[in-house]
């Protein structure tokens, strides 16, 4: 399970969009893209896929700043 935003797989990442409702939009190459609404606003998030490595901190950041879901509730 993650901590903070270290130790995330894209498994990980995909469980908790999908429960925010983002659906995948499509793949290109090793990145698959997802689509959802925040707060009224539509989203596209690009997640890399690399087997079950952990994303690296700075990208985790990235795909935060991407959804616009409150830090919070990626790290509870």
């Amino acid at each position: 399970m993650p901590r903070g935003i270290n130790n995330w797989s894209f498994a990980d990442v995909k469980r908790f969009l999908s429960d925010y409702n983002f659906r995948l939009s499509h793949v290109e190459g090793s990145h698959y893209f997802y689509v959802g609404s925040v707060k009224g606003t539509i989203h596209q998030i690009c997640v890399p896929f690399h087997s079950n490595k952990a994303i690296h901190p700075k990208t985790m950041k990235s795909i935060i700043k991407q959804s616009e879901i409150d830090i919070k509730e990626w790290i509870k």
